[in-house]
């Protein structure tokens, strides 16, 4: 069976993923669960430290709606942002094209940006504007040289028990490592093993509320 798209509770897609058995977001929003997680528990986070330039590294494009929130809170927030993303198993063109990120975020005009950057090659840096730049990497993150100097990791790999070897030490510690001193990596999940993981690599946890759905979520941050 192909990738199969639904509706999420907020009217948003998401994806089943036939590869992997498992939804790209919640079944309660897509949206609202990138909201919640990745822009005001991350992005926003960091912009409250008054930067005006901020480097994000995701682990899992998937569906681009992250980084097409992410390149919409720039444009509505005087910020430059260059942005890194990891995806092994992109959509094709049939499943992308038919998304409706556009209509419910009320962005039909970044239409042109958002094919772009589904369309964009393996490693080539485009300017999606003066305020974005955006880099895909169509590999394995765990064996690609990582981008440095980044402030934050959009943590949205599938669930521990779908993608286990994304969730384990030698990762967490390579990710610590690409992130500046006071950087932050933001996910959905909170599951107890994944946290002694991140700490065991030198990350100080915040445990905040989770999206609707979920009783918590975390935020890590390097404190060098």
């Amino acid at each position: 069976m192909p990738d199969e798209i639904f509706d999420s509770e907020d009217g948003s897609h998401s994806i089943l993923s036939d590869q992997f058995g498992v939804s790209y977001h919640s079944k309660y929003g897509a949206i609202a669960e990138s909201q919640h997680v990745f822009i005001d528990a991350g992005l926003s986070y960091q912009q409250n430290k008054n930067v005006k330039e901020i480097r994000i590294l995701e682990m899992g494009f998937g569906t681009g709606l992250n980084a097409l929130m992410a390149y919409n809170y720039a444009l509505s927030n005087t910020l430059s942002i260059d942005y890194f993303t990891f995806e092994k198993f992109p959509l094709a063109k049939a499943i992308y094209s038919k998304l409706n990120y556009l209509k419910q975020l009320s962005v039909p005009h970044l239409e042109q940006e958002f094919e772009l950057m589904h369309t964009s090659l393996s490693k080539e840096t485009v300017s999606i504007s003066e305020r974005f730049t955006f880099t895909k990497y169509l590999e394995d993150i765990i064996t690609s040289d990582l981008p440095q100097g980044i402030d934050i990791i959009f943590f949205d790999a599938f669930a521990p028990n779908s993608q286990p070897e994304l969730w384990d030490e030698k990762l967490l510690s390579r990710l610590y490592d690409s992130l500046n001193s006071e950087g932050i990596l933001t996910t959905y999940c909170a599951k107890g093993s994944f946290k002694r993981a991140l700490k065991s690599v030198g990350f100080t946890l915040d445990s905040i509320p989770g999206p609707h759905g979920k009783r918590e979520m975390t935020r890590a941050i390097k404190n060098i």
